[in-house]
């Protein structure tokens, strides 16, 4: 059976070290941790739509090093279609990521083999991005790949631009929805030549009026903003305490395309993506901390 949601991405090995708070520019602090865990974008999406029961393929790459064994460790525990994803003789991806105790992450990412999803990549793996109803994309592959999946999409197009990459204009204005969390959708503005100031609200309709079909704006505990034909919806948050932000946007991200496949609207997506997103930071890590179908959302 074809998968219902293709996710084009990345594919990182996390190395995540705790902090009390993090260093200012020529300090050196104390850490603990320093683990490989799963992570990267395309994973950590594919990872928490696969968890929640949806049927997903993931298009990408990994290295022939260590590290691409725990990257890929729990997208086979998830039953993620990985029939896709290469072995090449580059490094696996690597996300270097310091979270305070407050819960706040910084991440600085080494591109390694994902770098090497471009254009040629992505046509030869072009069959579940052509069968499937989702394709799922973000900024951690070479824009020329992006453009190509987009082009082979026959099926509804999400982008969760992150990072904000320039990537062609048309390919982008693609997605139904644009995906992005509120400084991202700034510099998504400022690359389209718009004023890149204001409110969520502001920014969430001056992107929905700049040519996408529709938008979701996420606002982390404030919730969401979906912005499409009926005009402007505030989704609530379940309020929790959160322990790490790590990859909550991707558990949003893939949660989100888990309900559209089911026929859920843009809004009903996204108050159940708010759910698994709250659940997510409730519990350290990216991809470990994803909920199966099974348990109990906030």
């Amino acid at each position: 059976m074809s998968a219902k949601i293709c996710v084009v991405g990345s594919i990182n090995a996390d190395l995540t070290v705790n902090v009390e708070r993090h260093p200012i520019p020529g300090e050196t602090l104390m850490g603990a941790g320093g683990g490989i865990t799963a992570g990267g974008k395309g994973a950590n999406q594919a990872c928490a739509a696969a968890r929640l029961g949806a049927p997903v393929a993931l298009v990408g790459a990994v290295g022939t090093d260590a590290n691409a064994k725990p990257a890929t460790a729990l997208l086979h525990e998830a039953d993620v279609d990985l029939t896709h994803v290469e072995e090449v003789n580059e490094v696996t991806g690597l996300a270097v990521i310091t979270v305070a105790a407050n819960g706040e992450n910084t991440v600085l990412v080494v591109p390694g083999a994902n770098a090497l999803v471009d254009a040629t990549f992505v046509a030869r793996h072009s069959t579940p991005i052509e069968s499937a109803e989702v394709v799922l994309l973000q900024g951690e592959i070479p824009a020329d790949g992006f453009a190509r999946a987009v082009e082979l999409a026959k099926g509804r197009v999400v982008v969760n631009l992150a990072p904000v990459v320039d990537v062609p204009r048309s390919a982008l204005l693609k997605a139904d929805p644009l995906m992005a969390n509120e400084h991202e959708a700034g510099l998504i503005l400022a690359q389209l030549g718009l004023d890149s100031a204001g409110t969520p609200e502001e920014l969430a309709r001056r992107l929905k009026d700049a040519g996408f079909a529709s938008v979701v704006l996420t606002l982390g505990a404030a919730g969401a903003l979906v912005a499409d034909d009926a005009g402007l919806t505030h989704v609530a948050s379940p309020q929790v305490e959160a322990v790490d932000t790590v990859g909550a946007g991707d558990a949003f991200a893939g949660a989100f395309c888990a309900r559209i496949v089911e026929g859920d609207t843009l809004v009903e997506a996204a108050q159940y993506a708010a759910r698994v997103g709250a659940f997510s930071v409730t519990r350290p890590g990216a991809q470990p901390s994803y909920p199966s179908a099974a348990d109990h959302l906030p």
